[in-house]
């Protein structure tokens, strides 16, 4: 019997004509309607490209120029750790997970109460997230709210820089210390550029609005060669039509637009795009995740594809109360569509109720959550070796595999245990005191929290981190 490459599950949305409708539409969207540039050094940048016209702040791109953006981007961006090791690529398809939320919240593990997020848990949330061997990166985890607004994005990148060593995702919430951000990390880390481990992530404004904070930090970020996503938020029904179908041509053209604005500024320069399409909750006026959104994100991932440019997707968080039952469907849901789509940086795990708070226990049963889903997207062999006639012809009829050399050879990689939420008979279940999953979630994530401690070079990073702090602010 001839090899043959594994079997792996893969879910595909669009066709060609699909593709070619939803850019068709995006480019109508760009040339006739345009995009409200909200930023004199944007309407700059926009000025002398070939095409552009103008009607106020409203910029109308021509096919043209969105075609050479489109040929000028990298289809591949690769990243490092903070150590200068290659840690993955993006552009090439596979999903990458990361830890962390612009939470303003952050919810005790224990008790579920919910308290404002301080520089203690981002602390300790970074290392949870460095910990836990299913995410790829640490994105910025919380707003810190014990310490002023001039200083708080500092403060969080130098505990990103000195708490884990993966890479970092950063959203700095003052434009004003967005470069300050940089040259902190540049201080601490060494070169951002040729080896790039900490990625920038920035929002236009939905509906076709390019934000004046935004364009300021894609100047910073490109004119350094850093590379940077660049992702829209959606409120279906509110900011985007009610139809998936409208949301996704007017969310691509807002990519599009980003892309080109990016290429204009800086030929070449590394952008990695994506859409968070979430829906709005006309009863609650709040927003939520449901399988709508999942949908285009998968879509999204799809035309990126297409374009051959690096993708960012969503994350299932944002919905539930805590580690229970409505989260975890968000999580299996997202992150098992991710693996097995082409979705690829799924940067933002971990947050609840609409964003405003995070749950390290939901980031705990994520890490579970997220091996699972890639064991499904790998997929089997079905060859000669893995079949293993031989095998099943000496064991024959009413044999077993017990006693097998591959089962004893292969059994620990063919059945991974949860540490937390161990397979449990009904007669171990109740040796144990009957226990809730919930329950015995919670008591984890609180043990392995309290025992977390920052990598070797922590106390060295941080003392540089302070005293750079210091020298720039005066404090």
């Amino acid at each position: 019997m001839a090899s043959s490459t594994p079997i792996r599950p893969r879910l595909t949305l669009l066709d060609q004509d699909h593709i070619a409708q939803v850019h068709e539409v995006s480019v109508r969207i760009l040339s006739s309607v345009g995009v409200r540039v909200d930023s004199e050094q944007g309407r700059q940048v926009l000025e002398d490209a070939p095409g552009v016209t103008w009607k106020g702040k409203r910029a109308r791109i021509p096919p043209e120029l969105i075609e050479r953006a489109l040929e000028t981007a990298p289809p591949v961006v690769d990243i490092y750790d903070q150590r200068g090791e290659f840690r993955f690529s993006l552009g090439v398809g596979e999903a990458h997970f990361g830890v962390g939320v612009t939470a303003l919240e952050y919810q005790d593990p224990e008790t579920d109460e919910t308290v404002p997020f301080t520089r203690r848990h981002f602390r300790s949330t970074v290392r949870l997230g460095h910990e836990l061997p299913s995410f790829d990166v640490v994105s910025t985890v919380g707003i810190i709210q014990d310490l002023s607004p001039d200083v708080a994005d500092l403060y969080a990148v130098l505990e990103l820089a000195a708490n884990t060593t993966k890479p970092v995702i950063i959203l700095v919430s003052n434009e004003e210390r967005f470069e300050d951000c940089l040259r902190l990390l540049e201080h601490l880390r060494g070169d951002v550029v040729s080896r790039p481990f900490a990625i920038p992530y920035f929002n236009p404004i939905t509906p076709l609005v390019v934000n004046a904070g935004t364009v300021q930090k894609m100047v910073v970020a490109i004119e350094r060669d850093v590379p940077l996503i660049y992702s829209n938020y959606a409120m279906i029904g509110a900011t985007t039509p009610i139809t998936s179908a409208g949301t996704l041509a007017l969310l691509n053209a807002e990519l599009l637009a980003g892309l080109t604005l990016s290429q204009i500024i800086k030929e070449g320069a590394p952008v990695i795009l994506g859409s968070l399409p979430a829906s709005f909750d006309m009863r609650g006026m709040g927003t939520f995740y449901q399988p709508q959104g999942y949908l285009l994100s998968l879509a999204c991932a799809e035309m990126m594809k297409h374009y051959g440019l690096p993708h960012c997707g969503t994350s299932g968080s944002g919905v539930g109360w805590g580690p229970g039952l409505v989260a975890a469907g968000h999580q299996w849901m997202n992150h098992l569509l991710a693996c097995v789509g082409t979705m690829e940086l799924v940067p933002f795990v971990g947050d609840i109720l609409a964003a405003k708070a995070f749950s390290p226990a939901l980031v705990v049963y994520a890490n579970d959550v997220i091996r699972e889903a890639r064991q499904l997207a790998a997929g089997f062999d079905l060859d000669a070796a893995s079949i293993g006639f031989e095998e099943i012809a000496d064991v024959g009829p009413g044999g077993t595999y017990l006693e097998s050399e591959r089962t004893f050879k292969l059994f620990r990689d063919a059945y991974q245990q949860s540490d937390v939420l161990p397979h449990l008979t009904l007669e171990a279940w109740q040796d144990r005191g009957c226990p809730r999953p919930e329950d015995v979630l919670r008591e984890y994530t609180c043990r392995l929290i309290r025992d977390l401690e920052g990598p070797a070079d922590y106390e060295e990073v941080m003392a540089r981190g302070e005293s750079f702090i210091k020298d720039l602010t005066g404090g």
